[in-house]
């Protein structure tokens, strides 16, 4: 078989001297500096300031910018220049716009050409010539890179290359040839983009967050709560479907589901329009700036209602069925007395208020009606048959998971459950006890078996993808119980509580960190655990970094609605060859602001962790796949040639 798999290789490297090229070129890739990764999380639909952090790479690209130029441009003209990378269409069009005459433009184009070509090199200068080249606009490779070879003494090409700019704005190819360098200066400040979770929900915009990840060169996606809802929703889920559309009516953000994956809630409105009147405690959630006529208020609220309804009655049968979830709990539509609007929880009868309980049976509480069960049945087969949402899904399997073990960090969106001693929590699924990474594997193996087998709707693999989102020893939820009924229809606070595992206060202890990182199989005293999920409260001072800098929670609140919570509009994390920063941003305004004005969204940056030796390519997981790359390389050399 080795024999065999060593001829079929040949075939791609069929000489001596391209072996000998391939490994020279591998082995020399290891001693350059690692590449910059990028860490965010909680996007939550915020498309804007997600493509904003993604375009200036968390202030990366002015740092290198003014680190090129500070003595040669003002901080006024640094400023528009990073504009001109951040957005290089429109800030093309505010120019020329601005511009008196053809001659004053054709200077600034030749002006920002040169300031381009000067640039590239620096930002580059830890990649190997053929990586810069893969990462030129295809159309102008020839020529930038005859720009870029150029030597500060070469007086006999210098008119050569002052005749090359020329033609590139007297043809009119002046604009395509700065977008076209704008993006590769964007492309090659970030080597590596991470997304710590919740891609999906609150937000307007997820799916243009998923065609821009789509499209982004290089990209791994640690699955998040919210995440997982749509996986589950594709995967045949009904609950996690309605879990989906809830939320969206919460947020009025319906247009994600109808306008952006074509997915007809016709059936379902007309539904709500038929049992639903105006409910204060269903009426969307607005935030500031934001406009909806008092008719689509009406409709959502309505929505929300039936939806919510539907999604209670689903969740009974899952947690009767499977015992090991330990939700008996969660049986409230059984707990209710329908004549008094009371509910007995542990115990306490509380008053309930703002009711919608038209639909339900009060002797089959979990029954759907026959109209509710049509209603999800159409659903979840637009769903299933979206090709947006079915590209957009397979993109998160293909490219996610429920952790990542990077560059000796363990990144995680959620939580490692654990119990008040810090040991790891362990949980039954069929007679079997898992804790820690054998459970993670365990959840991840059902999602990855759910999604492949969409038929099975009512299987424990679906079963499971909704625990994810809602179950005690999920990795993803974090909490003992989610209090969704409660928040709706109780008065008392106090039964909106949400119990945090006991991870979310242990993991302020560097012995804690350290244990799930042995657990993982990483080396404790140089990872790190990389977390989102929970707004970090900068507002009120807390610090996220944790655990004498062995946890680092990138949750700033990316989301508008966490951002009165966390003071601050989100954190990135840059991991470069010299250490890791992490980086608050301020609330983006808008892109105009940037062109016009020069504003960014950057504050702080905080060093955590700083190396003590610059770090090579040959320590990155890059650097082990390299290794065996050449091994494999040495191996067919050896095979073919010195036998």
């Amino acid at each position: 078989m080795e024999s065999k798999l060593l001829d079929l290789l040949a075939q791609r490297y069929d000489s001596e001297e391209k072996i000998v090229t391939e490994i020279t070129n591998r082995e020399a890739i290891l001693h350059l500096p690692k590449g910059t990764e990028h860490f965010v999380s909680d996007l939550h639909g915020e498309y804007q300031s997600f493509q904003h952090v993604l375009r200036n790479g968390a202030g990366k690209v002015k740092e290198k910018i003014r680190d090129m130029f500070q003595e040669e441009l003002s901080d006024q003209e640094i400023d528009e220049f990073a504009a001109l990378m951040y957005y290089p269409e429109d800030k093309l069009k505010l120019v020329k716009n601005n511009m008196n005459n053809e001659k004053e433009l054709h200077q600034w184009y030749s002006d920002m050409i040169d300031h381009m070509i000067k640039l590239i090199p620096y930002v580059s200068s830890k990649y190997t010539r053929t990586k810069l080249h893969n990462a030129l606009p295809e159309q102008f490779v020839f020529i930038i890179e005859e720009l870029l070879y150029t030597t500060g003494d070469d007086m006999n090409k210098k008119q050569y290359y002052s005749k090359i700019v020329q033609q590139i704005i007297s043809l009119g190819q002046a604009d395509k040839f700065l977008i076209g360098l704008a993006y590769t200066v964007q492309r090659l400040v970030v080597d590596h983009l991470h997304v710590v979770g919740d891609i999906y929900d609150r937000g307007p915009d997820p799916d243009k967050i998923m065609d821009t990840l789509i499209d982004y060169h290089s990209v791994d996606i640690q699955w998040g709560n919210h995440d997982v809802l749509w996986i589950g929703a594709f995967a045949g889920s009904k609950v996690c479907l309605a879990n989906i559309i809830r939320i969206c009516a919460r947020y009025a953000n319906l247009d994600i589901i109808e306008d952006a994956y074509g997915i007809n809630l016709r059936p379902l409105l007309n539904l709500a329009e038929k049992y639903y009147e105006d409910n204060p405690a269903f009426r969307p959630k607005i935030q500031a700036g934001e406009k909806i006529s008092d008719y689509e208020q009406l409709q959502s609220t309505k929505i929300h209602q039936a939806i919510a309804m539907i999604q209670f009655k689903l969740e009974s049968p899952i947690i009767k069925r499977r015992p090991d979830f330990n939700m008996e709990n969660r049986l409230l539509l059984e707990k209710v007395d329908y004549n008094r609007k009371e509910v007995t929880i542990r115990g306490t009868t509380y008053p309930l208020e703002n009711t919608c309980f038209e639909t339900v049976d009060p002797k089959q509480p979990e029954a759907l009606l026959e109209e509710e069960a049509e209603v999800m049945d159409k659903l979840l087969f637009s769903v299933q048959h979206s090709e947006k949402l079915a590209r957009h899904m397979n993109f998160l399997m293909k490219k996610g998971s429920l952790y990542l073990k990077y560059n000796n960090n363990l990144l995680i969106h959620g939580c490692i459950p654990l119990d008040d001693d810090g040991k790891m929590a362990e949980m039954t699924i069929g007679d079997k006890p898992y804790a820690g990474r054998e459970l993670l594997d365990v959840f991840e193996s059902y999602v990855r078996y759910a999604f492949s087998h969409p038929e099975e709707t009512d299987d424990l693999a679906t079963d499971i993808i909704w625990y994810l989102w809602a179950g005690e020893y999920s990795s993803l939820f974090g909490k003992k119980e989610m209090t969704t009924f409660e928040r709706y229809f109780i008065k008392d606070k106090q039964t909106h509580k949400e119990i945090k595992n006991p991870y979310y206060y242990l993991r302020e202890k560097q012995e804690v960190c350290c244990t799930i990182l042995q657990d993982f199989g990483l080396d404790p005293s140089h990872g790190h655990i990389i977390n989102g999920h929970t707004p970090v409260k900068e507002i009120e001072g807390e610090n996220p970094v944790k655990a004498n800098g062995k946890m680092i929670v990138i949750d700033g609140g990316f989301s508008k609605a966490y951002q009165s919570t966390t003071g601050i509009a989100g954190y990135t994390l840059l991991f470069n060859s010299y250490g890791m920063q992490i980086v608050a941003h301020k609330e983006f305004t808008s892109k105009e602001d940037v062109l016009e004005n020069g504003t960014d969204v950057l504050s702080v940056r905080r060093l955590v962790d700083k190396e003590l030796e610059r770090k090579k390519v040959q320590e990155t997981n890059v650097g082990e796949e390299l290794m065996q790359e050449i091994s494999i390389l040495k191996s067919l050399l050896e095979y073919r040639y010195m036998k």
